[in-house]
């Protein structure tokens, strides 16, 4: 029996096309070797399920297969869930099968949890990655604003409030400590698309510290059929947003979480979603202002020389 592995990396797909084998591969050239790769299949069609056959049949000892009962399609969460359901690691990462892991990723993330023994999860800035598509990219690469320091620690609710007004990136490309995901009881079934993440990092920052790193380990593809992209075309206005805060409506009820700074938050958060051209109307004035704040300032002189 091969020993038990630091870290499991959770991929779930649904027909990725051929940017499942970058993901795996980037996972082969992680600097930390302690792994264990989950391939959960999300009942795809488009032959990525032999793929990911293969790469288990080639690395028994370290890549492992899932699918749900008949190769159904469950969902993001109920995906993540079985990969979490499976994972031997004491950590847990999760690397989306169009996205790849920079080959330092998980040392550094497993050096920034340990850091931080009180801490639930570590995360770091994504970088937008569009020069995969080479000439053709819309636009180019850049690492997101985290909207919070690092490296830090950040005690509960703080990251949850940045992110739920929208002050700072909601986690991505992080890392968990198995324990916690037991803890929170996983990813929420009933988000099989659109804010799943958000929705089990609202758990979890209600509950736990999270700790930063200023890293970048984790390139986030662009391209038309990222969840985003499709959530943009459908013409839903809010992505889910709505459903996602009443459902952390409802999940502080359930917990009696009384944080009055969370309520407010929340409270303010849904009438925003449910007054989208309001919101939108503030954001451009706020825009605007900025714009006009610029302009009006008046321009520095030379500095004077120092005697």
């Amino acid at each position: 029996m091969p020993a038990r592995p630091v870290i499991s990396v959770v991929t779930i797909f649904l027909d990725p096309g051929p940017f499942l084998e970058e993901a795996i591969e980037s996972v082969r050239q992680q600097t930390f070797r302690n792994w264990e790769l989950l391939l959960v299949d999300d009942g795809s069609s488009d032959g990525s399920s032999e793929v990911a056959r293969l790469a288990a049949e080639a690395e028994p000892h370290r890549v492992r297969y899932l699918e749900h009962a008949k190769h159904a399609n469950r969902g993001m969460s109920a995906s993540r869930n079985l990969g979490c359901l499976h994972a031997r690691g004491t950590y847990v990462t999760f690397l989306d099968a169009d996205d790849v892991l920079r080959p330092q990723a998980l040392e550094t993330l497993l050096s920034t949890l340990r850091t931080a023994p009180r801490a639930a999860m570590a995360y770091g800035p994504v970088e937008y990655w569009y020069s995969w598509a080479g000439p053709r990219a819309a636009r180019g690469d850049f690492v997101q604003r985290l909207g919070v320091a690092a490296p830090a620690l950040i005690e509960p609710p703080a990251l949850l409030l940045r992110f739920l007004r929208r002050r700072a990136s909601a986690p991505s490309g992080m890392m968990v400590r198995a324990d916690v995901i037991r803890e929170v009881r996983g990813f929420e079934d009933a988000f099989r698309g659109m804010y799943e993440d958000q929705a089990f990092c609202a758990k979890v920052c209600l509950r736990r510290p999270v700790v930063t790193t200023a890293a970048c380990v984790y390139r986030y593809r662009q391209h038309p059929g990222t969840s985003s992209s499709r959530a943009y075309r459908s013409g839903e206005p809010d992505f889910g947003r709505t459903s996602f805060l009443q459902w952390l409506g409802g999940y502080l009820g359930r917990e009696g979480n009384e944080d009055l700074k969370v309520r407010d938050a929340l409270r303010r958060e849904l009438w925003w979603a449910r007054h989208p051209r309001l919101h939108g109307l503030l954001r451009r004035a706020r825009r605007l202002r900025r714009k006009l704040a610029g302009r009006l300032r008046p321009p520095r002189g030379p500095r004077s020389a120092r005697a």
